[in-house]
């Protein structure tokens, strides 16, 4: 299976369990790898048979922008589901950060890894 990655894309939305995280979007940043098959895309040099990193990368933006959530738990649940509604994505795995969330940390974050299901 051939990979297409999304390194640290820098997103803003609102996400937290504290008011001060609920009241204001912050720093969010996400990183993925989508299993996919690119030979067609390969063969007939057409983006339309590819998965398109740009429509994903609007799709992650646009999502996290207009949603909220508590937890990364439950925004890379949903996040997950909704990347592969994508017909041509097999399987994706997803790294969601929150930098400076916690006091001498970098970032704190999640990943997982989710198929679709037949």
């Amino acid at each position: 299976m051939d990979k297409i990655f999304i390194k640290n894309l820098q997103v803003y939305g609102i996400l937290g369990i504290h008011p001060h995280e609920q009241r204001s979007p912050q720093r969010i940043q996400v990183s993925l790898k989508v299993d996919t098959d690119i030979r067609n895309a390969a063969k007939k040099d057409d983006i339309r048979e590819a998965v398109n990193y740009s429509s994903i990368t609007n799709l992650i933006v646009q999502f996290i922008e207009e949603s909220q959530f508590l937890t990364i738990e439950a925004l890379i649940e949903a996040l997950a589901k909704k990347i592969l509604e994508d017909q041509k994505i097999h399987s994706v795995w997803l790294r969601i950060e929150k930098p400076n969330a916690v006091p001498r940390a970098k970032s704190v974050g999640v990943e997982i890894t989710r198929s679709r299901t037949p």
